[in-house]
């Protein structure tokens, strides 16, 4: 049986396109928003993605 932790599914989201990320982090440890450089796959390059609401 998994255990209840910290960690959270968060959606990035592209700051130039409308291409979305998922991806897990943990709550305690980051509080903030996370911003990650990824591969935008309609533009076919890597941009800024930032964790949407």
């Amino acid at each position: 049986m998994a255990k209840k932790g910290a960690r959270e599914s968060v959606k990035l989201k592209s700051s130039e396109s409308n291409e979305c990320y998922w991806t897990v982090k943990n709550k305690r440890n980051t509080t903030g928003r996370i911003e990650l450089k990824k591969y935008d796959r309609a533009l076919r390059k890597h941009v800024v993605f930032k964790e949407a609401k």
